[in-house]
């Protein structure tokens, strides 16, 4: 029985860049009257084991329709892209429109927009340069020809073919061990033009499924080594997921399509 105490919070569970259930990545998206104490949150993130719980919140700042939160099963992140995704999938299929803001903490305003029957979500594009990372790339179990880095703990690993990032088996234990960085290993796709498997064991996530915020790094990598702006692209995890990458100036957007697997409350007690 529902304690007569518990809150109920309106609960959808979300495959985000997924055009059927059992693929793409999951997020549970929650839609809040208020803030809930921090620890609650990442507690309620820890009870779904998703890699995202997002949650949001009527904006009355003006700047955004909602504001927008993620958790981890461990911790609140600064940005992620499948969530993002799976919270503009909810509330547009609710609300109807053909766009909404978002208000983030620390990735300023984030957009998801109607794209035919897709979806489009707009994030920061994340710039990377050549630094070597002989510590990490002993632990991929594989060796790539270049190494992209940057300040915000994105790492991007290229390989030659996509049969060698398929084929990586990483110590997540002690990739786990650099903290909450993450660990993008791509190549020249087969069906698609760009191939990805993306780790993040130190934020309690071994093998992303579809890794929205990695692809805000790989979207302008690519699209330079490509030499167009426009591109798709596989997550090649269990799961699996496609995405449509386009660069525009300092943003990324990226494409594909969300299901609804659940839908119903989540009860909060205290």
């Amino acid at each position: 029985m529902v304690s007569p105490s518990a809150t109920a919070i309106p609960y959808y569970h979300i495959d985000a860049f997924a055009d059927r259930p059992f693929v793409g990545n999951q997020a549970a998206v929650m839609v809040l009257d208020e803030w809930l104490p921090d620890n609650v949150l990442i507690q309620i993130g820890t009870e779904n084991m998703f890699a995202e719980t997002a949650f949001v919140v009527k904006d009355e700042t003006g700047e955004a329709d909602w504001e927008l939160r993620w958790c981890t099963p461990t911790y609140e992140i600064a940005l992620c892209g499948h969530a993002t995704l799976a919270s503009g999938h909810v509330l547009l299929s609710r609300d109807g429109g053909d766009g909404i803001r978002f208000r983030t903490r620390k990735s300023g305003i984030l957009e998801v927009r109607r794209s035919g029957e897709d979806y489009e979500v707009g994030l920061p594009a994340i710039p990377t340069a050549p630094k070597p990372y002989p510590e990490a790339v002993a632990l991929l179990g594989g060796k790539p020809v270049l190494v992209h880095r940057n300040d915000t703990l994105y790492n991007l690993f290229l390989f030659e073919t996509a049969d060698q990032v398929r084929a990586l088996d990483p110590d997540l234990r002690a990739l786990g061990e650099f903290g909450v960085e993450q660990f993008a290993c791509t190549a020249p796709g087969e069906d698609t033009d760009v191939i990805s498997r993306v780790f993040v064991p130190g934020a309690g996530v071994d093998e992303d499924s579809v890794t929205g915020s990695a692809h805000a790094a790989l979207t302008p990598f690519w699209a330079e080594r490509l030499g167009r702006d426009s591109f798709t692209a596989y997550q090649a995890s269990q799961r699996g997921g496609y995405l449509n990458c386009r660069l525009d100036g300092d943003r990324v957007w990226l494409g594909g399509k969300c299901t609804t697997v659940a839908e119903g409350k989540f009860y909060v007690s205290g």
